[in-house]
C-alpha cells in the first residue's frame, strides 16, 4: 500500500492564492449511500473536483446509473455493492478501495433515512427501532471501523458523517431516527478526539429537510408528507435545501483547507438549528 508523505501542519495548508480552487486531485474518496440523494450529489461534487471515487450502495441498479453518469464526466470510479449494515461488506469495500487507489483519503457516510412510518415512541416495535439504528448509526460505525486503520497508515484522512438536525433537536413521532442521528453526532465527537493528533479529522453535517428522491416521492404516506411539511415550515430561509448544497459543504470538510476542526457538527439547515 502506498504511504503518503504528510508535511508538517504549518506547511500543509494550501496557499491563500488557491483558496478559490478547492481541488481534491490525487485524493481517493469512499462514499456510502452513493446511489441517490446526498451521497449521489456528494459523489458528483467530489469527483468533479478531482477525487477518485469508490461508490458504495445496496441499490445496485441506481448505483450503476450513478456510476455511468459520473464515468461520462471522466471521473475515475470503483463501484462497490453491498450493505453498510453488514460489517463484512464494509471491510471488503475498504480493502477494494485501498487496493485500487493505494489509499483512502476521504470517507463520507451518507447511508441513512427515516423510512419507518411516523408514530409516537411507545408504538415503535423492536424491529423498527433496530432497523433505524442499523441504517443510521451502525452503518457509519461499520465503515469508520473499516477505514480508519487504512487512514492511520498514511496519517491523513477526512471523515464526514451525515447526521441531521433531528439528532440535535428531536422531532415528534420519529424517536428512533432522532436517537440514531444523535448517536451519530456523539460518535463523531468521540472519534474526532480519538484521532485528533493522527492527521485524520472527523466531522458531521446536520441537514434539515433536503429535497431528494425520498422527500419528493409521490408514493409517500399522507402522514409522512405532513411531517415533512411541518419540518419545512421551521426553516427560516423558507425552502428545503438541495443535495448539491450539502455536497459542497462536504467538499470543504473533505479537503486540506480544513485543518483545525474535528469532532465538530456543521449546520446546513437554512438557519433552523444554528447551535
Amino acid at each position: 500500500m502506498k504511504t503518503l508523505d504528510i508535511p508538517s501542519p504549518a506547511s500543509s495548508l494550501p496557499p491563500l492564492s488557491d483558496l478559490h480552487e478547492l481541488r481534491l486531485d490525487g485524493r481517493a474518496a469512499l462514499i456510502t449511500g452513493a446511489a441517490s440523494g446526498i451521497g449521489r450529489a456528494t459523489a458528483n461534487v467530489l469527483g468533479r473536483r478531482g477525487a477518485a471515487l469508490a461508490l458504495f450502495d445496496r441499490d445496485q441498479a441506481r448505483l450503476d446509473a450513478t456510476a455511468a453518469e459520473l464515468a461520462g464526466a471522466g471521473i475515475r470510479l470503483l463501484v462497490l455493492g453491498g450493505s453498510a449494515t453488514r460489517s463484512a461488506d464494509c471491510d471488503a469495500a475498504a480493502r477494494s478501495c485501498a487496493e485500487t487507489f493505494g489509499r483512502i483519503d476521504i470517507l463520507v457516510n451518507a447511508v441513512g433515512g427515516s423510512a419507518i412510518p411516523t408514530m409516537p415512541l411507545w408504538q415503535v416495535s423492536d424491529e423498527q427501532w433496530n432497523f433505524m439504528m442499523d441504517l443510521n448509526l451502525k452503518s457509519a460505525f461499520n465503515f469508520c471501523r473499516s477505514v480508519v486503520p487504512v487512514m492511520l497508515e498514511n496519517r491523513y484522512g477526512r471523515i464526514i458523517n451525515i447526521a441531521s438536525t433531528a439528532g440535535k433537536e428531536g422531532n415528534p413521532d420519529t424517536a428512533a431516527y432522532c436517537a440514531a442521528k444523535a448517536g451519530l453526532i456523539g460518535m463523531t465527537k468521540s472519534l474526532g478526539k480519538e484521532l485528533a493528533t493522527s492527521g485524520i479529522l472527523v466531522n458531521a453535517v446536520t441537514p434539515a429537510v433536503i429535497d431528494t428522491e425520498a422527500t419528493l416521492a409521490n408514493d409517500m404516506s399522507d402522514e409522512f408528507r405532513a411531517h415533512l411539511e411541518r419540518l419545512r415550515a421551521k426553516i427560516p430561509m423558507a425552502r428545503a435545501g438541495r443535495a448539491e448544497e450539502v455536497g459542497r459543504l462536504i467538499a470543504f470538510l473533505a479537503s486540506e483547507h480544513l485543518s483545525f476542526s474535528t469532532g465538530s457538527v456543521y449546520d446546513i439547515s437554512g438557519g433552523r438549528a444554528t447551535y
